[in-house]
This record gives C-alpha cells, sequence and structure tokens, in this order.
C-alpha cells in the first residue's frame, strides 16, 4: 500500500489528483489537507510515501515548506505541482529538497510520468526544464530574452512575495531576513527585469507568463 497525502486548498484539485492516483498500479491510499498547517499535522501524525504538494496554500507559499516536511518525514518524497512556471520555480524547489516538479495544466499522463518516476526514487522536471539546463551548460541560452530567468531562486522568491502585495518588513518576516537585506533583493530584481516599480515588473511578469497568480495584485500594489 502506498500512502499519499495531496495538500492543496482547492477540493475540485483535490479530486481530480485522486482521480489519476487510482488510474495507476498499485494500491493506493490517499489522504487530503487543505491548508500546509493541516498537512504538517497530518505528516507528524502518520507516514507518508509520497506528498502532492501545491507551494501556494494557505499556511505555506516558499520553498520553506519543503524544509517543514523534510524535517518531519526525511524519507517522504515530495512532487510539486503548482500554477507557478516550471522554468523559474522548478530548480529552486529542487534545490530546496523536492523529488519533482509539474505544473497545474500539465496533461494526465505527464502527471501520472511524474508520479511513477518520484515514486522509483527518480528526480522529475518536465522537457522545458531538462532542455534549460542543457542550454546552460552548453551555452545556449535559449531563454537569453526573458530576464526573469537571471533572477537567481532567493529573488525569485522575494519577487513572487511582492507581487502579491506584501510590505518589505512582511516579506523580511517570512523569508527570515534582514529588512535592508529584502530591500537589496528588490533593488537587484528592479534593475535585472528592467523595471522601476511594482506595477511594472507585474505586467512584464505577466507579459512573460512568469506566474498565473499576478492577475489582480496590480491594484493591491
Amino acid at each position: 500500500m502506498i500512502n499519499v497525502l495531496i495538500a492543496d486548498d482547492h477540493s475540485i484539485v483535490r479530486l481530480g489528483m485522486k482521480q489519476i492516483l487510482s488510474s495507476l498500479s498499485g494500491a493506493m491510499l490517499t489522504t487530503e489537507a487543505k491548508t500546509f498547517d493541516e498537512a504538517i499535522f497530518l505528516i507528524e501524525a502518520q507516514t507518508f510515501d509520497l506528498l502532492i504538494l501545491d507551494i501556494n496554500m494557505p499556511g505555506g507559499n516558499n520553498r520553506q515548506m519543503i524544509d517543514a516536511v523534510k524535517l518531519r518525514q526525511p524519507g517522504t518524497r515530495i512532487l510539486v505541482f503548482s500554477a507557478y512556471d516550471e522554468i523559474l520555480y522548478a530548480l529552486n524547489y529542487l534545490q530546496a529538497g523536492a523529488d519533482g516538479y509539474i505544473e497545474k495544466n500539465s496533461p494526465d499522463e505527464e502527471f501520472r510520468t511524474a508520479i511513477n518516476a518520484v515514486l522509483r526514487g527518480e528526480k522529475y522536471i518536465s522537457r522545458a526544464v531538462r532542455e534549460l539546463l542543457l542550454g546552460k551548460f552548453t551555452g545556449q541560452q535559449e531563454h537569453r530574452n526573458n530576464p526573469f530567468t537571471v533572477l537567481s531562486p532567493r529573488e525569485i522568491e522575494v519577487m513572487n512575495l511582492i507581487t502579491q502585495g506584501l510590505p518589505l518588513i512582511k516579506i523580511a518576516e517570512t523569508l527570515h531576513l534582514q529588512l535592508t537585506t529584502v530591500s537589496t533583493y528588490k533593488t537587484r530584481i528592479f534593475e535585472k527585469v528592467g523595471v522601476k516599480n511594482v506595477i511594472a515588473l507585474i505586467e512584464k511578469a505577466q507579459l512573460y507568463k512568469v506566474t498565473s497568480h499576478l492577475a489582480g495584485v496590480a491594484g493591491k500594489s
């Protein structure tokens, strides 16, 4: 029996994931969590072979979620599934300890491939991310026209919180950083992306389809 925890705040998404899991070979016992706090409570209470984790849900929205899970259950495989652009976020979360990353709009068959790969102990990323990595090693920067690809993992984290409308002091608390450090990250992000304010950053992120959650945030900035 393979124990799987699905952590996502949308019931329809959890239902769809359960249907995909039921189509796989082998017996799957699925448990659901609609907040990250609930997921942590369940992880502390029982052992899971696989955690399918949305990285933007009540109680958690950054890669420290991976640390929190691994601290409690180092052997649990983590497959991140998110609406966030995989090219920008996948490597960030894999470096944090996740075992795979897949976008929510991926075909069902790709979800099956990703789940099976992670359960076999393999790391899973899509072809697009593999090609990006290959391009970096070979010097072929296919994504050089996208200014967001030059941001570091931490800069991406800070940018994500900025575009959610969080003030710098709140970002500093969330990421456990000094306020001056966050301010420096913000300056670097603006310089690298080529913008002068948050509204322009959001508009540029939407232009390059960096994330799907930015729509409507501009009004908060």
